[in-house]
């Protein structure tokens, strides 16, 4: 049994989900898993998309690349998608928003993306995309949606999840008292 949850924080690219899952590491003691540069640093890619310039991952190699980790708990798992996630991994799913288009398009432009992939990006946003996708695959008390829009949303949702994290750490210590 984890004495640690694991906690995927998600959202489309420039909500602030590494900026989200730095501090939360520090607050909380769970490790930062970046989905981004585990498939970097294990080559879990299946192939490079041209259009959109960016590498395709392989999610059956990128799985068995961190199910050892991911079962032992205690990781705050930083990437786009969550619905490739078994849901026995996972304990909480944060969806992170901002419902401003021109606050997130002012992020995207910052990362140099192109037009296609930054036209993408705030489409996903805007038809919330990947809420869907996570409350399709996991239990809906386990998915939390939270804005990241102002940088005091950061301070305000970190806490909200801190807190999350202590309470469910309590819950376990009490059933395996």
């Amino acid at each position: 049994m984890r004495t640690s949850p694991n906690v995927i924080i998600t959202g489309t690219p420039g909500v602030g989900k590494t900026v989200h899952c730095e501090q939360l590491a520090e607050e909380t003691g769970l490790r930062h898993l970046s989905i981004n540069q585990v498939a970097k640093e294990r080559d879990c890619y299946e192939t490079y998309d041209h259009e959109l310039q960016t590498w395709v991952v392989d999610e059956d190699k990128l799985l068995d690349a961190i199910e050892d980790q991911v079962l032992q708990g205690g990781y705050l798992i930083d990437w786009h998608a969550c619905d490739l996630f078994p849901k026995s991994w996972i304990d909480l799913v944060v969806v992170l928003r901002c419902p401003s288009t021109n606050v997130h398009y002012d992020r995207l432009a910052s990362r140099g993306y192109n037009e296609t992939k930054l036209q993408e990006n705030l489409d996903a946003e805007i038809f919330g995309v990947l809420l869907d996708e996570a409350r399709e695959a996991f239990d809906e008390e386990s998915v939390v949606e939270l804005n990241s829009e102002r940088d005091d949303d950061v301070e305000s949702n970190c806490a909200r999840i801190s807190s999350w994290v202590q309470s469910w750490k309590n819950d376990q210590a009490t059933r395996t008292a």
